[in-house]
């Protein structure tokens, strides 16, 4: 542990000299929520190898008005966080728009994919 706190003061003063001497606070607690949840990835490594497969536009330059570029935007996040979430985003999708209008905005986490899977697998069992 001597070692990591070292090591995140050093880390933290090359973040601050790179900012300008700006506070590193948020670094820092970015830093210790890191070291005390292993859960927690220092990249984003898993995000931008979850986006390769996935391609906007092609490869002759087309690329969609900026209403489009949005909308794309919002839907290619929505279909890779349930990606992400070992889920299948057709099934998702198609259940979340089939009960949105129905639901109660109280209960609208219930459709986030994380919430909206482990309730499927209550609903299983």
């Amino acid at each position: 542990m001597k070692i990591l706190i070292a090591f995140s003061t050093i880390l933290l003063l090359v973040i601050a000299a790179a900012l300008d001497g700006a506070s590193s606070a948020d670094q820092r607690d970015g830093f210790a929520r890191f070291c005390d949840d292993g859960r927690i990835c220092l990249s984003n490594n898993a995000a931008e190898r979850a986006l390769r497969g996935f391609a906007l536009g092609g490869s002759r330059g087309c690329s969609p008005a900026p209403r489009g570029a949005d909308r794309a935007a919002a839907v290619t996040t929505l279909i890779m966080t349930a990606r992400l979430n070992d889920i299948d985003p057709l099934a998702w999708l198609a259940d979340v728009l089939a009960r949105i209008a129905d639901i109660p905005q109280s209960r609208l986490p219930e459709l986030l994919p994380w919430e909206w899977k482990s309730l499927s697998q209550q609903k299983a069992a």
